[in-house]
């Protein structure tokens, strides 16, 4: 017997149209990456069927493309410590940039079979107190949720709004090559959720650069995704219907205040969940074949200090 969460009839025939999904078959595809994953000592993972069926549905039911996506999950994972060890929300300073509402999925969503936006605000955290590493870490925390409870996420993907407004200079710094290149293979290799569009308001100078910098990481298929609205909102809402934004960005949604403190209550209710997470990952020292360690995944060095800023 299948213990996944029942879903919505309009999901359930995007799952079987778009994703291969056929319900008479789940539990046999997911006892084949469970007996794989017993026969796969260098991988750790986690087991129970809602958290494997993303799996499944983010590689459209190939169990080959699954199982590639589960090893690099927890490779790139295990090679980046600094983003994903130690996410404990009680934490004070996990719950401080918690409260800052730096990345947030938005409740609405454009139909019930419609993907999930995220928006995403940089310029609310000031870079001399934090670093985007400890910022990155909360929406690492916030993507795991997602993944376990958002089957609109799962099924029809994400679609990110990303805010620069009062982005500075000392922010584009934090973004080095190898930083941007773990985030790129974090989100794309390394993630079951399928991106379905990316985008870029109130750019501000200097942001050119590094937009080019996670271009050049990118698979063709999501650079095609990606957006560039500079400070004209009437052009994303030809994307994004303007109802489905919080209200501080004209829409009907919830308050940003309000989302941020929801997601602040749901994110410390998953407390055991993170504490759990740091037992599972890879021993690249049990793996057949060449390691994948922090510098084969992600082998290069570099400064975004020596690219121009205005």
């Amino acid at each position: 017997m299948v213990n996944l969460r029942p879903i919505s009839a309009a999901l359930h025939e995007k799952a079987k149209r778009e994703l291969n999904e056929k319900p008479e078959r789940i539990e046999e595809d997911l006892a084949a990456l469970r007996q794989w994953l017993a026969r796969t000592p260098h991988i750790r993972a986690r087991i129970d069927d809602q958290f494997l069926v993303t799996f499944l549905r983010g590689c459209k039911y190939s169990l080959e493309r699954a199982k590639e996506k589960i090893d690099m999950f927890y490779s790139v994972r295990t090679a980046i410590p600094e983003l994903m060890r130690n996410r404990d929300p009680d934490r004070e300073r996990i719950r401080e940039i918690v409260r800052l509402g730096v990345g947030l999925p938005l409740p609405l969503t454009d139909g019930p079979d419609a993907p999930r936006i995220m928006l995403i605000r940089p310029g609310v955290y000031d870079p001399k107190q934090c670093t985007i590493e400890e910022v990155i870490k909360v929406s690492t925390m916030i993507n795991d949720i997602l993944m376990l409870e958002d089957d609109n996420m799962v099924i029809a993907g994400q679609v990110g709004i990303l805010d620069l407004a009062n982005v500075t200079s000392a922010h584009f710094l934090q973004f080095t090559p190898t930083f941007v290149k773990k985030m790129t293979m974090m989100s794309q290799e390394g993630s079951p959720l399928r991106q379905k569009g990316f985008h870029y308001i109130n750019t501000p100078t200097g942001f050119e650069t590094v937009f080019n910098m996670f271009k050049s990481f990118m698979s063709e298929k999501n650079r095609s995704r990606l957006y560039v609205h500079g400070s004209n909102l009437e052009k994303l809402y030809e994307h994004i219907p303007k109802r489905l934004l919080p209200k501080e960005y004209g829409g009907e949604g919830d308050s940003l205040k309000d989302i941020t403190g929801n997601w602040e209550k749901k994110i410390r209710s998953y407390r055991e969940y993170f504490l759990e997470e740091d037992q599972y990952g890879t021993d690249e020292r049990k793996r057949v074949g060449k390691a994948k360690t922090a510098d084969s995944l992600f082998g290069m060095e570099g400064s975004f200090r020596r690219l121009e800023v205005d």
